[in-house]
């Protein structure tokens, strides 16, 4: 590639990552405006008590319906009949009633899910109407799948920003306007302001997305990077 068509890449791509910028701020202002939408309805409707504690017999232990209901909601596979049992301490034929007995307060309910056979298990699924919506989200979480170079391009921004695209090449060693434009569409990474250096290049960091799907509180959580140094063997 000539020198020539390289600068005219790299114009390129700063105008998509501007236009990406400009699309993410829009976001944020819109989410602060929807968070404070929010707060100003809490201050003018009193706030209802909800009880958040579980379903208990009358000696304040949940009951072995609303634990049947817990074990299935956070399992990730099909439990059968058996194994409900065997966890809940109670025997097939009562955890046979006490999913009917869900399944017909779910309905009654209208919720959007019921507990069904499936794989000669039980397992607590959403209903058909709603796949569309699902699709949606699955497709999201895909979309927020990373490959191994933009994961160290993303650590390198991390640890290093506010940082300009030229000092994260000249860690990898390689070109990165495309990973950097991939981490900005999926909305983990963003313009941050310009370098008082010569041509003024855009300054990347993370964004609040990234402290939510990497399960941070600030960036003062990210990892020191002598933990991250493979222990001497």
């Amino acid at each position: 590639m000539t020198e020539e068509k390289r600068q005219v890449q790299e114009i390129q791509e700063d105008q998509d990552l501007q236009e990406i910028a400009e699309v993410q701020e829009a976001e944020e202002t819109q989410e602060a405006q929807e968070a404070q939408e929010l707060q100003d309805d809490e201050f003018q409707t009193p706030e209802q008590e909800r009880p958040n504690t579980p379903q208990c017999d009358q000696d304040g232990t949940p009951t072995v319906e609303s634990v049947v209901e817990a074990v299935l909601f956070a399992s990730d596979e099909p439990l059968t009949e058996a194994r409900l049992a065997n966890i809940i301490e109670t025997s097939t034929k009562q955890v046979r009633q006490h999913i009917k007995s869900l399944n017909d307060k779910y309905r009654a309910n209208n919720n959007a899910f019921r507990i069904e056979k499936i794989a000669g298990g039980c397992q607590m699924l959403t209903l058909s109407p709603y796949n569309h919506w699902l699709k949606k989200l699955l497709r999201a979480r895909s979309d927020n799948k990373l490959s191994p170079a933009a994961l160290e391009t993303l650590a390198i921004i991390a640890y290093k920003q506010p940082v300009i695209r030229a000092d994260i090449e000249a860690i990898r060693g390689v070109a990165v306007g495309e990973v950097i434009r991939s981490l900005c569409y999926k909305g983990l990474v963003k313009i941050v302001g310009r370098a008082e250096v010569l041509g003024r290049p855009m300054l990347y960091g993370t964004t609040k997305k990234f402290l939510e799907v990497f399960g941070l509180n600030t960036l003062k959580d990210l990892p020191k990077v002598q933990e991250l140094k493979e222990p001497d063997s």
